[in-house]
């Protein structure tokens, strides 16, 4: 499938901002199932300083400085994107899904690389609620695929989407409390299902292709951000993408812009301002247009 991806943030300020320091996660990453054939970021007013390059997860990562006084900040970016469904080895979702624990004894030889998404995270505590809400899907034995995919069905069956239930800023004892929340809330929730247990996951942000109602017309700007998780599957090195909030593995309508161990890492736009001010609004418009080949 191919997309034209717009993603428009505004900052609204009730008085002057001297000085805008930030970083934005907003280029798709290029991957095996993912080509990325343009993309562009424009901002208003335009900074002083800007350095794009890769951070520590190999996400594309840009700074910027803007130092003209302004009661406005417009961070406009647009991409062409071309996914493809991934696609899976049966054999290696069919091991224990002890094999996905890279700290466990006898752990696979490659397991370095997935150690850090197996710990405890800024906002993903191993709280003993998710410990023992996971541990119902993870019994002794039972097939790494079936029993991640055994957790996300039970998270969207058990939580309720509520935009209004948590904030940005809510924990995963928050959301297991009021089994509530939206997608970030959903994918912390079973990052601290898994890695209570040792198994190895990682949070992905990007964004979900959705269609309109039958018989109504796209609106321009309606879709939104979205989050899930990856597991480790250690026989193949690959991760396996789950979404909960929709119930079903990332297909080729997902398109995946930056991983990390949970949201704090891949943020689309984070930054601190110099300014008096004491309100701020911000407004954030995404369209996920789908592309005639």
């Amino acid at each position: 499938m191919k997309y034209r991806l717009s993603h428009r943030t505004e900052y609204t300020y009730d008085k002057p901002v001297r000085n805008s320091l930030g970083v934005h996660h907003l280029r798709p990453r290029v991957l095996p199932w993912q080509h990325v054939e343009g993309h562009t970021v424009v901002l208003e007013p335009v900074p002083a300083d800007i350095a794009p390059d890769v951070d520590y997860y190999g996400n594309s990562v840009t700074y910027f400085h803007v130092l003209e006084p302004h009661k406005n900040l417009v961070i406009t970016a647009a991409s062409d994107v071309t996914v493809d469904r991934p696609v899976y080895d049966d054999d290696a979702l069919a091991q224990p899904w002890e094999s996905a624990r890279p700290l466990a004894p006898g752990a696979h030889g490659e397991s370095w690389a997935a150690v850090e998404f197996a710990l405890e995270s800024p906002r993903v505590a191993h709280i003993p609620a998710a410990a023992k809400y996971g541990a119902q899907s993870l019994e002794p034995g039972r097939p790494l695929g079936e029993a991640v995919t055994d957790l996300m069905q039970r998270i969207n069956r058990d939580f309720d989407y509520d935009t209004k239930a948590t904030t940005v800023t809510s924990t995963v004892a928050d959301a297991m409390r009021k089994r509530a929340g939206v997608c970030q809330d959903f994918a912390h929730v079973a990052l601290a299902c898994l890695r209570s247990h040792g198994v190895a996951a990682r949070y992905v942000s990007g964004y979900l292709a959705t269609q309109p109602p039958p018989g109504k017309e796209r609106v321009f700007g309606a879709d939104a951000s979205h989050a899930w998780l990856a597991v480790w599957v250690p026989a193949t090195q690959q991760w396996l993408a789950i979404d909960p909030t929709n119930n079903q593995w990332a297909n080729d309508r997902y398109i995946t812009v930056a991983w990390g161990r949970d949201y704090g890492d891949v943020s689309p736009v984070r930054g601190i301002i110099w300014s008096k001010a004491k309100k701020s609004t911000l407004r954030v418009s995404v369209d996920v247009a789908p592309v005639a080949s």
